[in-house]
């Protein structure tokens, strides 16, 4: 479940730069860029879920990259720069990274690339 503003987890210095000041983390860097479990992506900062793993695929990219998002979890904003779309949580408006679409690199036709900075992994509860 999300957390309330006053709840959100705190952010250390880079996590802080990426989120809130939208940065970047270098590519091959992060934790998730070649990251395999089943499980759900959500937001660093406040733990909105974000991606399933189902969505998450290797595109080379150097970050974590994911064909679909949770429906009305992750918002689509025109970046600072004018030529990208910037995504955001939609709970907590950090920066996740940005998603392109017509590269041909999954049927969905879409990457959302994604600062793994920006996300957590929570396992799914298997019953055995």
């Amino acid at each position: 479940m999300s957390k309330s503003k006053s709840e959100w987890n705190q952010l250390n210095a880079i996590e802080k730069h990426v989120i809130v000041d939208k940065g970047t983390e270098y590519p091959f860097s992060g934790e998730y860029n070649n990251f395999k479990g089943n499980g759900v992506f959500v937001c660093r900062r406040c733990e909105h879920p974000l991606y399933s793993s189902e969505s998450k695929f290797d595109s080379g990219c150097g970050w974590p990259s994911f064909d679909d998002e949770l429906v009305g979890n992750v918002t689509r904003v025109p970046d600072a720069d004018g030529r990208r779309i910037e995504i955001i949580c939609a709970n907590c408006s950090g920066h996740l990274g940005h998603v392109f679409s017509g590269e041909r690199l999954t049927p969905k036709n879409t990457r959302h690339c994604v600062n793994s900075l920006s996300i957590l992994f929570v396992p799914s509860q298997r019953e055995e």
